[in-house]
């Protein structure tokens, strides 16, 4: 009987331990599984966190890629700006320049009306004056044609400039009207010499020797000056140098502690050309830059801006800075 009992109350316990065994193992696949989707979480957190990370550095690359394309267009406009600048200056200098010819021209024309109507003034002339006369008339004659050259010089660049500078177009309308009382007085003057007997063509007669000597001297210092106030300059970083065939790497020793020298041939259409006389400044805009070509270090300085960007380089004294070459190079790092 115990023994029937017993075989009785085993499957009991039989059927307990299987549903604590299943619970157990329940338990463990939960929390197989919780941990499975921590670690998904963790997991898929990274991720997205790697993703975000790759976008915000391609991101920064794209916009570093544009801001430094925008910044080197700026520099390019910064420096046709610049050039445009320069040669309106260099217009306008040309312009005073013939203001001022001009204007002497007519000053020397009243000196040797007044010099006539004295020379003039008797009623006999004596032979010696009456030659000075007619000197006189014949310089009047050439710096009257020198004139009306200048002035329609003038009036071409004024319509070359579509007619839009009131200043200039007062100025000449003044020079004209100048020019107009002067032709109006030599005119009166004249006639009233041929009254005292000086033949016509005489009097119409230009100094054709002395203009063409006068011009002729007036090229050769003009071009002796141009000469002599030229001077070339280049900016770039060393690739853009040498690309250039003005920079190269000599020394060292296996490739290394090279220095950038300048090399032997240095063509002009590789520079920027301009007239020491007028321009003490060369455009650098970087973060670094060195002088190549050889100048006193006490003729120039460098200038930097508030952020401590190198902005231009300022030639302090132009006589010592371009006495040792007539070439200057800078290369600079963007």
């Amino acid at each position: 009987m115990e023994t029937d009992e017993k075989s009785k109350t085993d499957p009991i316990k039989e059927n307990t331990e299987i549903s604590k065994n299943e619970k157990s193992k329940n338990d463990i696949e939960k929390n197989i599984r919780d941990e499975g989707v921590k670690k998904g979480i963790v997991n898929t957190s990274i991720i997205c966190f790697i993703i975000l990370l790759l976008m915000g550095i391609i991101a920064f690359s794209l916009y570093n890629h544009e801001h430094k394309k925008l910044t080197n267009l700026m520099e390019t406009q910064k420096t046709s700006l610049t050039d445009k600048v320069n040669a309106r200056d260099s217009v306008i200098n040309e312009w005073i320049t013939t203001f001022d010819d001009i204007e002497k021209n007519i000053a020397i024309i009243k000196e040797k009306e007044k010099l006539i109507t004295v020379n003039s003034s008797n009623a006999e002339i004596s032979k010696d004056k009456r030659l000075q006369v007619l000197e006189d008339i014949k310089t009047i004659n050439t710096l009257l044609e020198q004139n009306k050259n200048k002035i329609a010089f003038l009036n071409a660049q004024l319509k070359k400039s579509g007619g839009t500078i009131k200043i200039l177009q007062t100025k000449i309308s003044e020079l004209e009207f100048s020019m107009k009382q002067n032709e109006n007085e030599i005119s009166e003057l004249k006639t009233a010499l041929v009254e005292k007997k000086f033949e016509v063509d005489q009097l119409n007669t230009q100094v054709a020797v002395m203009q063409d000597t006068i011009a002729k001297k007036d090229e050769k210092i003009s071009t002796q000056t141009y000469e002599m106030n030229k001077a070339f300059y280049a900016v770039g970083t060393y690739k853009e140098l040498k690309a250039k065939g003005l920079l190269t790497k000599e020394g060292g020793f296996i490739g290394l502690g090279k220095t950038e020298t300048l090399t032997g041939a240095l063509p002009d259409s590789a520079f920027v050309q301009i007239d020491i006389t007028k321009m003490n400044s060369i455009l650098v805009n970087s973060k670094s830059a060195k002088l190549i070509s050889e100048h006193p270090a006490n003729s120039y300085q460098f200038i930097r801006d508030k952020d401590k960007k190198i902005e231009s380089l300022e030639i302090t004294d132009p006589a010592q800075f371009w006495k040792i070459s007539k070439y200057a190079v800078v290369e600079i790092t963007k």
